[in-house]
Parts: structure tokens; sequence; C-alpha cells
């Protein structure tokens, strides 16, 4: 039976509906190694995009390394510490959400995503302060920078990369939660269940990679400077 014929709102939460995997695919397994390879296609992408950055950062520390060192001191790293902690916690529930959609029990799932997506919402919250107090003083990116507490040359260097790379990630994590509350409204549908959870897990990997991420990023930017 197709979901087109199936009466609305009889699929839900506690009553999902079967799966029937793409014509193009062998079998539901195959539908979901396949949709596994294009992740993992799409996370090179994105790691060759981040990684080219990162190669900016460090070729300009070593060419400037006392004017990086001197800008890294103006970082909060009680802000940045907290920020790594929210982002494992996350990481923790998202493995539970997961965990919880393979096993079929959608309830637990969505309120282990749901937790997941107020810890990005906290995530943000800090960078907000972080931003603004930078703003404050003066601390901007390239040629905007006009904080007086600091003149070393090249200093408005870093924070141009500090900026863009915090900048990009935090986009990230704003696109993971709303792919997480995509997934949400799906389980809700009933379009989730412990026979098709393909989606749950690869936004998860998603997850799980931005969080990668910003453990490079911390001790990048706020200890080594």
């Amino acid at each position: 039976m197709s979901h087109a014929s199936v009466p609305a709102g009889k699929y839900n939460a506690d009553n999902p509906a079967p799966h029937h995997f793409g014509h193009h695919f062998e079998s539901a397994e195959h539908e979901f190694s396949s949709a596994k390879q294009g992740m993992w296609l799409f996370m090179v992408t994105e790691v060759l995009m981040i990684g080219a950055i990162f190669v900016g950062y460090l070729l300009f520390r070593l060419r400037f390394p006392e004017a990086f060192h001197e800008a890294h001191k103006e970082l909060n790293v009680k802000l940045g510490a907290l920020n790594t902690v929210i982002l494992i916690i996350s990481s923790a529930t998202m493995v539970l959400g997961v965990t919880a959609a393979q096993r079929g029990n959608n309830r637990r799932s969505i309120g282990m995503l749901i937790t997941t997506i107020f810890l990005g919402g906290c995530f943000c919250l800090v960078k907000y302060f972080e931003y603004t107090h930078k703003f404050h003083e003066g601390i901007f990116p390239g040629g905007l920078y006009h904080f007086e507490g600091l003149t070393v040359p090249h200093a408005p260097l870093f924070f141009s990369f500090y900026f863009v790379m915090t900048g990009i990630h935090a986009f990230h994590v704003v696109v993971g939660m709303c792919l997480i509350t995509w997934i949400i409204t799906r389980i809700k549908r009933g379009q989730i269940s412990k026979e098709f959870f393909t989606p749950v897990e690869l936004v998860g990997f998603y997850w799980h990679f931005v969080d990668l991420v910003w453990i490079f990023l911390f001790p990048l930017l706020y200890l080594l400077g």
C-alpha cells in the first residue's frame, strides 16, 4: 500500500508508516548505503572548503606569529570552553536520539533531538555575546578594525580569520538545527521507524562533523593563537 492511499493522520510517531524504498534501489539496505555514501561525499567537500581556510590561517600565523599571539589574548577562553562543552553534550544527545530512532522509540528520539536543538541554540547565544562584545570594543575584521587596546601590526588579520572561521561554523550549526527540526517533523508524521531511520542517522553524521570542526577551532583560535 502506498503512502498516497493512507488516510490523513493515520500515521504518527507511535504508529509509523511502512517504508517503501525507491524503485531505483534493489533494497532498503541498498538505499541506505547509497545515501550514506552520498553524505560522506558531501562531507569531503565540506572538509575541502574548511580545510582551505585552516591552511590559510596557519600560513599567516607562521608569517605573523607575534600579531596572532597577541590578538588571540582578546578572545574569551571561558566562553570558548563553555561552547566546547555544549557541543560535546549535544553530540551525546544526538547519539541518543539516533539510537532511539533505530530502536523504534520515536518519543525518546524526539526528546533527545529537541535537546540537541536547544544546545545548538545555547551555542549560538554564547557566540552572540562574544561577537557583540567584540563589536562594542571595535574589534571587527579587516579594515573595519578600530580597537585601541591592541595596536600590533597585522592583528586585524587574526580577527578576520576568527570571524570567518567561527562565522562559517555557526552557520553550519544553524543549518544543523534546521535539519534536526525537519527530522522531528518527519518522526511526528510517522515517516521514521526502526525499519527506516536513514534521515536521522545522516543528520547525526552532519551534526557530529560540525562538532568535530569546533574541537579543532577552539584550541587553534582560543588557546594557541
